[in-house]
């Protein structure tokens, strides 16, 4: 159960009104409603009975006010007692983001700095083709990545955003005049091949080894940086996926960015070492999770 859910859960036990409990937390209605639905589909019962007059806690409701309540009041206070302390004490944290990523949790960061003023946020450019090097070998204290990262020597944090996912080739490819492409369609195409240590499992995020179908996908000409991507695709050498946001912030004139019709969207997250302590850290991913 998430934190915001619980929150979310104490205050209608309190307020006994979905209106009043979205306003008081600053979300709609719906949120509440599909929170609470949540909790109930996980506990296995109803936690409030509901008429279009009045909103009670069922008995299994009251007992799981009775239960989360104290270790909720403790979980905050021990939040704010960290942030307290890394709010007066100075320091710097330095955040590795892939190009447009930065840009779309420019509102976490902002947020996090608002809170932590007497910090220095150091950007610094992730490679879409090796992003985890730089964490392990302590260049950077957080990655903003795409999920899944299944490594035991790093913990992931909140789900900042999640991302369509486009496929991309030059202007001359033959499907370059589609609307859109599915995955089986990969079966017939040519993609690059990461000269990296990039886990499997998120490679195939972007770029999977078969189709729906299990045909295998074909890998071309190897890269090791994005710009070496942009122009290997360019050249019409080979066709890349990504997140959509690139379409946008790298409109090349003989580039062509395609939806890929039935792929799942792709999530972002912060991700650090496990054995980094930095106090900094939680507290970036912390406003992430701050509405």
């Amino acid at each position: 159960m998430e934190l915001r859910d619980i929150e979310i859960f104490l205050t209608l036990a309190e307020e006994l009104h979905f209106g009043r409990t979205a306003e008081r937390l600053h979300v709609t209605p719906s949120r509440v409603s599909h929170a609470i639905k949540k909790q109930e589909r996980r506990i296995g019962a109803p936690l409030f009975e509901r008429t279009s007059r009045t909103v009670r806690l069922t008995p299994a409701g009251e007992q799981l006010s009775l239960a989360l309540r104290p270790a909720y009041r403790q979980l905050i206070d021990g939040i704010e007692e960290v942030s307290v302390s890394v709010r007066g004490s100075g320091g710097t944290l330095t955040l590795g983001t892939m190009g447009p990523q930065s840009w779309m949790i420019r509102e976490i960061t902002e947020h996090f700095q608002t809170r932590h003023p007497a910090v220095r946020l150091v950007h610094s450019e992730l490679s879409t083709v090796d992003p985890l090097t730089p964490l392990r070998s302590g260049e950077i204290d957080v990655a903003h990545v795409w999920l899944p990262v299944r490594e035991p020597d790093i913990t992931v944090g909140p789900i900042t955003h999640t991302s369509p996912i486009v496929l991309f080739m030059a202007a001359t490819h033959p499907y370059a005049d589609r609307e859109s492409v599915c995955l089986e369609d990969y079966g017939e195409l040519t993609f690059l091949a990461h000269r990296s240590p990039i886990p499997a499992s998120m490679e195939e995020v972007f770029q999977p080894f078969r189709t729906p179908s299990g045909r295998p996908i074909a890998r071309g000409p190897e890269v090791a940086e994005w710009d070496d991507i942009l122009k290997v695709v360019s050249a019409g050498q080979a066709v890349a996926a990504t997140a959509a946001e690139a379409a946008r912030f790298y409109p090349w004139p003989n580039l062509v960015y395609l939806p890929v019709r039935d792929a799942a969207p792709c999530r972002w997250a912060f991700a650090w070492r496990t054995d980094d302590h930095n106090p900094l850290i939680r507290a970036l991913a912390e406003a992430a999770t701050e509405e």
